[in-house]
């Protein structure tokens, strides 16, 4: 017999606008549907008040990232078994995770009462030089990454979504870091310095442009991406945070990042900014904010850590 669940469902998400929630008959599930942080706080609690051993999430990346964060309170290092159903603009943990993009919560709770269970870490960023909340979530990036970002949201705007978005998203990039001239906001760098734990030692610089600048840099514990792309291809798996980092926009390096973006890695693109690694945590000066998950945390000083281990239903 299946335990008590619960269901976040996010009615904004891409996939589930217009649409009435999919809740099997048969079944015992708790339904929330919060449209506000509070709220969804709210109704994490009372999930953990009844003692659900399953947490259902109906949305994208972002509804992930918010339920880890407001949930990371509640339930401590004893999460429930976890549901995802693929719903928003993105998806890229359930990529990782194998899922199907139509993925039913009847045929994921068909799954769970088969065993089908995979573990995954989420980031943590903790800030060490203000007073904020620790932010829990699966992809960060920063650098020429906010740029990025702001042409995903007009990819989104005219009618591409998913994979599709992030292959417009990254041809465009790359074209305009490429044929960009002087100050384009696609060349720039911005100070971004790195140390990898617990040695602290500073992640491999080039010497291509400032020592203390970067034109990209990002985390992740995910190794499977949309399009196929394995830009951690060979690196280790098991419970690490990999990062990757360009040193400087130049031409050569950016015309290799989607070799690098499929997970190819030679001495030569290190030599040209191209850096790629593993560690158990780090910590990180960031001069601009940075995207997690799709939204804009503001820059400082953080240490970016492993979050708990949750166990996540797979076909």
């Amino acid at each position: 017999m299946l335990p008590l669940v619960g269901l976040i469902r996010n009615g904004f998400s891409h996939r589930n606008k217009g649409q009435r929630p999919e809740i099997p008959q048969d079944r015992n599930i708790l339904v929330a549907s919060p449209t506000t942080k509070p709220e969804l706080e709210r109704a994490l609690a009372d999930f953990a008040r009844k003692n659900i051993g399953i947490l259902a999430i109906s949305g994208g990346d972002g509804t992930i990232r918010d339920v880890m964060t407001c949930g990371a309170p509640v339930f401590g290092g004893n999460w429930p078994k976890i549901i995802i159903l693929p719903r928003g603009k993105t998806n890229a943990l359930a990529i990782d995770l194998g899922l199907p993009g139509k993925w039913s919560l009847a045929a994921a709770l068909d799954a769970a009462a088969q065993g089908g269970v995979t573990r995954r870490h989420p980031l943590l960023f903790q800030r060490t030089d203000a007073d904020q909340r620790d932010q829990y979530g699966f992809i960060m990036g920063t650098g020429v990454f906010n740029v990025a970002l702001e042409a995903g949201q007009v990819a989104h705007r005219y009618g591409a979504f998913q994979s599709f978005a992030i292959g417009v998203t990254v041809c465009f990039g790359i074209l305009q870091a490429l044929f960009g001239f002087g100050k384009s906001r696609w060349r720039r760098l911005t100070n971004i310095r790195i140390h990898a734990e617990p040695q602290g030692e500073a992640i491999p610089h080039s010497g291509h442009g400032r020592p203390d600048g970067r034109f990209l840099a990002g985390f992740t514990t995910l190794t499977r991406f949309p399009l196929g792309l394995g830009p951690f291809t060979g690196a280790p798996e098991d419970a690490v945070i990999h990062y990757l980092a360009i040193d400087a926009p130049l031409r050569r390096a950016v015309a290799l990042v989607p070799s690098a973006l499929f997970g190819n890695d030679t001495q030569y693109m290190r030599e040209i900014g191209i850096q790629r690694g593993s560690a158990k945590g780090f910590t990180a000066s960031l001069e601009e904010q940075f995207i997690l998950d799709g939204e804009a945390f503001p820059g400082g000083d953080y240490r970016v850590r492993l979050g708990p281990e949750l166990q996540f239903v797979v076909p």
